[in-house]
């Protein structure tokens, strides 16, 4: 107990965190929007999932609140702000979230503007600027470090081309990759604007990581892995279902972005934690790394993800250690800052650097 206390200590002051998603909730009287609900507190009800349900049940909820958020301007830069707030209040020193800035725009989105919005001027391009505003801000506030990855979403493969090109003129100015998201169900045979935007990203050097293997089955990490070329895989829990790939994968020394409680609530994985892949994964010292998806929807955060794994899947204080040091060598930062971020974690966990690390 006292060696998990002294931990939770220092991961409050040092803890890496890559997030997938961000989802607040912003007041909508400034813009006349009628909500199902008559306080913050009474939509977050309405917003949270208790109990297990179907990926696409999990998906509905962003229709509660995203259109709230989309097209505006305040509260998309503020959110990004608060975000940082909320990731340095957990004890994360560095956070790289990802969003669709498609998803955020009511212009040049093509036809359908999500959300059923009227159609405004608020354009990909800007939303992308604006968050990159609000992290900025929130650095300097919250003294951490925050930056952004920008999500192609399978669905809506049109989007793709545009999002290579948003990764490439905010390159320096706090986007650091490329992903993909949504329904594993569409391969990219039928959506080749997807392969076309990676093939992009792999010639300018743009770093790429791919939602796969959630409740898709492992070929589509295969397809992550070999067709668009992802140095880092979003959950990836049905990996295991192909063991020369795993094997493989191992061998490559591949980064799985890991997410335990959000696993459990899409009924990704087992709602038993004790039975969760995670345990094969940390048993054959795989690269991963604990993550916290989408907190509003599931009513968590990184402190509670962290519990989880200690109380139900026997994770210890070197385990904890371990994964946040792949979680910085794996990070997509430029290789001086991520020196840094490494050197951060070997002085807190009063750990020598030697010549094998």
């Amino acid at each position: 107990k006292s060696q998990w206390e002294a931990l939770q200590k220092a991961e409050r002051r040092l803890k890496i965190h890559i997030i997938f998603h961000f989802s607040i909730f912003y007041p909508p009287r400034r813009r006349g929007i009628s909500l199902p609900a008559n306080t913050a507190e009474e939509l977050k009800e309405k917003i949270i999932v208790h109990e297990p349900v179907t990926l696409t049940k999990f998906l509905e909820k962003f229709k509660e609140y995203m259109h709230v958020i989309a097209g505006d301007r305040e509260a998309i830069k503020r959110i990004a702000y608060e975000f940082v707030e909320d990731k340095a209040k957990e004890g994360v020193i560095y956070v790289e979230v990802r969003y669709s800035p498609h998803f955020l725009a009511n212009c040049d989105v093509g036809k359908n503007i999500p959300w059923n919005q009227t159609e405004g001027d608020l354009t990909p391009d800007e939303v992308v600027r604006l968050v990159n505003e609000g992290l900025s801000e929130g650095e300097r506030a919250f003294k951490i470090k925050a930056r952004s990855i920008l999500c192609c979403m399978r669905h809506m493969p049109n989007w793709s081309i545009e999002v290579v090109e948003l990764c490439k003129t905010y390159r320096d100015a706090g986007v650091v990759a490329i992903d993909l998201a949504g329904d594993e169900s569409m391969n990219l045979e039928e959506n080749s604007n997807h392969k076309v935007a990676y093939e992009e990203a792999v010639r300018c050097g743009i770093h790429r990581t791919v939602h796969a293997g959630e409740v898709g089955p492992a070929s589509m990490v295969k397809e992550a892995v070999e067709e668009l070329k992802a140095e880092r895989i979003g959950h990836g829990y049905n990996t295991l279902q192909d063991k020369d790939l795993y094997r493989k994968l191992l061998e490559q020394n591949m980064h799985f972005e890991m997410c335990p409680i959000s696993s459990k609530l899409t009924s990704a994985c087992s709602s038993d934690f004790t039975q969760h892949p995670i345990i094969t994964f940390r048993k054959d010292k795989a690269n991963y790394s604990l993550n916290t998806d989408d907190p509003l929807i599931f009513n968590s955060n990184l402190p509670l993800d962290y519990s989880i794994v200690h109380q139900h899947m026997g994770f210890t204080e070197e385990e904890f250690k371990r994964l946040n040091i792949n979680s910085a060598k794996s990070s997509f930062l430029p290789e001086k800052e991520k020196e840094e971020l490494l050197h951060q974690l070997y002085e807190a966990y009063g750990m020598m650097r030697s010549t094998a690390l």
